[in-house]
């Protein structure tokens, strides 16, 4: 083999696969590469030269014969870095994918818990600080997400809990009635939506409405530029933005809660009267005599913490939006799924506590 000419990078484009070619011809016969009619080399060349060397030869009578001192050297230098790159399969194993995907998502996960308590100790200090201050506490945006929050997901609430205490005493008629028990269906209803279904479902409703909006109301700030014009005319946004949206929740879902107690109740009522016979009088007589008022405080306590909740992981998402719609719908995705993940988290904690406090 006797290469002529410019053997440098910007000239050996076009030889690349004819040498691949004549060296799979050539696997196992002696190749001497003659370096003579070679005028200039580089490191490209030398590579490849001796890349198809090592294909071919079968013992030692292959080499390079005729290259000058500059040649031999480079061609030396290059000849111990010929080891293949490691190609990673085009598929890996799923067992290792599904694994290294969890250990990722496990990462994660940890991060965006370290970021979230940060943020609750920046929003903490900052309702402190407005507590020493009172002149900085924005009434105005505090009453308008009071309404806009609270007020008009009342509709919504409501009548989704006069449905849910309307299928809770449906269930319990078919199932009590086998046993002959369906005057216990008043305390079948208002055990459960005292306790959990009322406070539960007003929070994930504001999840799903209001813990997205603000993400959605900051994050288009934050893609807008707005909150850094804020910060420009010396303004916090922590108490602009977040801390009114928290305390108008935090105000706002007891309230939910308690409206949506009533109605899932008078639901229940609703269907004890018509479908099992037991008349509104009985079914007001019956709930005074056999439920207590812990059971309405057992659900209307962790409101507050609800509401804490969805305020706060909706604001924050809304901050961590980046300057793209895609980001803007990807935060919003994941402010309601955070928030409901931890609404049930918080839910399922007090109802470990009140079981141990027999409350």
């Amino acid at each position: 083999m006797a290469p002529q000419g410019d053997w440098r990078a910007r000239f050996l484009g076009g030889l690349d696969d004819p040498l691949r070619d004549f060296a799979d011809d050539s696997v196992g016969r002696d190749l001497v590469i003659d370096m003579s009619g070679v005028e200039r080399l580089d490191t490209v060349g030398a590579m490849m030269l001796q890349r198809t060397l090592r294909a071919c030869e079968r013992n030692g009578d292959s080499g390079f014969v005729r290259a000058n001192e500059a040649q031999a050297a480079l061609l030396e230098q290059v000849e111990n870095h010929l080891s293949p790159c490691h190609v990673e399969p085009l598929h890996e194993n799923a067992f290792v994918a599904v694994i290294r995907r969890l250990g990722v998502g496990v990462v994660d996960a940890y991060y965006a818990a370290i970021e979230v308590l940060s943020f609750v100790g920046l929003a903490l200090a900052t309702a402190g600080r407005v507590l020493l201050n009172p002149k900085k506490m924005r009434w105005t945006s505090t009453v308008y997400h009071m309404e806009e929050a609270g007020l008009n997901a009342m509709p919504i609430v409501g009548l989704m809990s006069f449905l849910i205490g309307a299928v809770v005493a449906y269930m319990g008629a078919k199932i009590l009635s086998m046993f002959n028990a369906d005057i216990f269906t008043v305390e079948l209803v208002g055990i459960s939506v005292l306790r959990e279904f009322g406070v539960l479902l007003s929070a994930i409703l504001i999840a799903g409405r209001s813990g997205s909006a603000f993400t959605a109301q900051i994050g288009s700030m934050k893609i807008r530029e707005e909150i850094d014009a804020m910060r420009v005319l010396g303004l916090d946004p922590m108490e602009v933005l977040v801390l009114p949206r928290v305390i108008a929740l935090v105000i706002m879902l007891p309230i939910l809660a308690l409206v949506a107690a009533v109605l899932g109740v008078i639901g229940g009522g609703l269907v004890a009267a018509t479908a099992m016979d037991i008349s509104p009088a009985l079914f007001v007589s019956r709930f005074q005599e056999t439920i207590v008022i812990n059971h309405f405080w057992a659900g209307l306590i962790k409101a507050p913490f609800f509401a804490f909740v969805i305020a706060i992981i909706g604001c924050f998402q809304g901050m961590e939006v980046e300057g793209s719609a895609e980001s803007l719908g990807q935060h919003t995705t994941l402010s309601v799924v955070q928030a409901l993940f931890l609404v049930i988290l918080i839910d399922a904690f007090f109802a470990m506590f009140y079981l141990e406090i027999d409350f």
